[in-house]
């Protein structure tokens, strides 16, 4: 299932992504912006367990996070949505998935994976652009066989095309993301999309 932020701070700031005379340091500013935004989504819906607490007048009960969660970004465009989660979250664990994208055929090859214990915890998938969803169905291929359950996937921008692919393949796995466009060009780029994220984000 597609969820498409509302907040208008993540209207005002794909806006701003988009633009291409954006430089890359608000670039990266307005990309933790928007996957703070994502993350408070996708675990809106995290289980709790009461705990008990004295604060300084009086005992009282309280709750903490029931589960771990983890953060899984998509080398290396996702690496620009890790921080904002451990920010929120600072006992999240960390994996790594590393797939590069072919310009010619537009198919990913995977060159690196590293993955915390996965069985029973909250991963959040992060990859800032889905596009033909290859990447994102993929990853989630890999989290499932290493334990991965509870999945949520979290985008800067997608296109129809690739939600398609991930809720075809992946059908319990919710999508979070800051923008729906209009589709793929023959390049297999989003359009109207916001060019290469890893190029912008990190100025090469």
């Amino acid at each position: 299932m597609l969820h498409i932020i509302k907040h208008p701070l993540a209207r005002h700031v794909v806006t701003h992504l988009r633009d291409k005379t954006t430089k890359p340091a608000t670039f990266r500013s307005l990309c933790h912006h928007l996957s703070v935004l994502l993350a408070l989504e996708a675990t809106a819906d995290l289980a709790m367990r009461e705990v008990a607490v004295n604060t300084p007048l009086e005992a009282c009960i309280g709750h903490k996070l029931a589960r771990p969660l983890v953060v899984v970004p998509i080398l290396r465009a996702g690496l620009g949505m890790v921080e904002p989660v451990v920010s929120l979250f600072p006992d999240v664990s960390i994996g790594y998935i590393g797939l590069e994208r072919d310009h010619a055929t537009a198919l990913a090859r995977s060159y690196y994976c590293k993955l915390p214990p996965l069985a029973d915890t909250r991963v959040l998938l992060v990859d800032p652009m889905l596009a033909t969803g290859g990447s994102a169905v993929q990853a989630l291929d890999v989290i499932k066989q290493n334990g991965g359950a509870e999945i949520r996937m979290l985008n800067v921008v997608a296109a129809p095309e690739g939600v398609k692919a991930v809720e075809t393949a992946h059908p319990d796995v919710a999508i979070y993301a800051g923008a729906l466009d209009r589709g793929l060009n023959d390049r297999k780029y989003i359009l109207p999309g916001l060019g290469d994220f890893g190029d912008r984000l990190y100025g090469t």
